[in-house]
This record gives structure tokens, sequence and C-alpha cells, in this order.
């Protein structure tokens, strides 16, 4: 496991955070609850791609 995909997904939480944090603040709980989907999205599809190759990488290896 690499060291930037760890800080990728601490990026997209900080954003994420934050824009949620200000949305609150604004009153927008609506808009806050779809930065926090949104987030939680973007860090699913980036783990997806990694289990992907995970997969590929064990079929390699056991000759699958």
């Amino acid at each position: 496991m690499d060291v930037s995909l760890i800080l990728k997904i601490v990026g997209v939480g900080l954003l994420t955070g934050v824009g949620v944090q200000l949305l609150q603040k604004s009153g927008k709980d609506e808009q806050a609850t779809f930065v926090t989907l949104a987030g939680v999205i973007a860090v699913m599809l980036v783990l997806i791609r990694e289990i992907a190759t995970l997969f590929r990488t064990i079929g390699s290896v056991f000759g699958l």
C-alpha cells in the first residue's frame, strides 16, 4: 500500500469536512449532506480501483 493513497483519502476527508462545516454554519444542511455523500463516493471510487488492482495481483500470483 502506498502512502499517497492514504494522503488522498485524508485530503478528501479534510475538504469534505471543511465544506460541511461551512455549509452547516450558513444553515444549508441539505447541501452539507450532499457534500458528505459526495466525499464518501469519491473515497469509495478510489478504494474500488485499489481493490481491483489487488484482485488482479492475486489472480496473477495464483495463475487464475
